[in-house]
């Protein structure tokens, strides 16, 4: 496969899942924020800090409430991030890749970006209708999910989608992760406990799961095991240690990709050995952002090897970008 090629699938998958994962972020600020008591400290300008977004938002907006917010998020093609601009790269990457995916996945992107463009701005105006638009594109993103799943053939392409995709698993679990860790309120409100369950169960229905959760863990909502569940549960598939394992077995399917595998095999061996239990806001807020710094040195030792340097390490040219990446050859 050209290294362009690979790039670009890598990038699809990764867009997809991004966008995902903002409505799901969405989904998760809105039921924190209907459960709130007055004197909490969280609002709407969390999001974006959360999301690393605030410092391209304020460019761009003056004031942030919630509808600045939405539309920043789900719709405003100056954010690279927003779910439509995820969906319109991750659609083009896909128009210019119909060979290696099988034929209906161009029809499915395609028609998620068409939804998107006809529903992002009463999605941005209304939050019933945000709601039922942001369902939707998490339930068509699954459905492109199964199809990927379902239809390729598990060769070079499916292990970059692969890749791509749980990479960006990671960072956005712990990006929510981190947004519930922002909620704040006083100590000495009667129902403290219920309401810390109340976020808790949200973080855990923002990432579908709640139900998972209390099957294999317990019916009881408490702040610890839910952080232990979604950083170190094997069994969930989007905990970040089910991720990062992912990860590891696609680069042992790719060639030169020792260092690689090092880098996958440390971090993974950092969320095993934490311990959780009574681990201050503020230090857990710390650790979630070196998980998110060590993923992005991941992420360029990735691009480094595979995207956009020559053999030798120098910068690449144009001819460099093709590239070939292949399976290692069985004996």
């Amino acid at each position: 496969m050209l290294a362009r090629a690979a790039e670009n699938l890598y990038w699809m998958a990764r867009y997809l899942e991004r966008a995902e994962n903002t409505a799901r972020l969405i989904n998760s600020t809105t039921h924190v924020l209907l459960d709130l008591p007055l004197g909490a400290s969280f609002g709407w300008a969390n999001l974006i800090v959360v999301a690393g977004l605030d410092n391209l938002f304020h460019k761009h907006y003056p004031e942030a409430n919630e509808e600045s917010i939405m539309r920043f998020l789900i719709e405003d093609s100056r954010n690279p991030s927003s779910i439509l601009s995820c969906v319109q790269y991750a659609r083009e990457n896909t128009r210019t890749l119909r060979e290696v995916l099988p034929a209906e996945m161009w029809e499915r992107i395609n028609s998620l970006y068409l939804y998107l463009k006809e529903n992002a701005s009463t999605a941005c105006r209304s939050r019933r209708d945000r709601y039922m638009v942001l369902n939707n594109i998490i339930d068509q993103r699954h459905t492109i999910i199964g199809l990927v799943a379902g239809t390729m053939t598990q060769d070079i392409a499916f292990q970059i989608i692969k890749l791509g995709r749980n990479i960006e698993r990671v960072d956005m679990t712990t990006r929510i992760l981190d947004l519930n860790l922002a909620v704040q309120f006083p100590e000495d409100t009667v129902l403290h406990e219920t309401l810390m369950e109340r976020i808790w169960m949200s973080t855990l229905n923002t990432l579908s799961a709640y139900q998972t959760y209390r099957r294999m863990i317990s019916m009881q909502v408490r702040r610890s095991e839910v952080i232990n569940f979604l950083l170190d549960d094997m069994r969930f598939p989007r905990s970040v240690r089910h991720c990062l394992t992912e990860i590891e077995s696609c680069f042992k399917l790719m060639p030169k990709s020792q260092q690689l595998q090092q880098l996958v095999a440390q971090l993974r061996l950092k969320i095993e050995n934490r311990q959780t239990d009574d681990v201050s806001t503020d230090a857990l807020h710390n650790y979630l952002d070196g998980i998110q710094s060590e993923l992005a040195e991941i992420h360029d030792a990735l691009t480094h090897r595979y995207f956009h340097t020559t053999h030798d390490g120098s910068k690449p040219t144009q001819s460099s970008q093709q590239t070939e990446i292949e399976f290692p050859k069985k004996h």
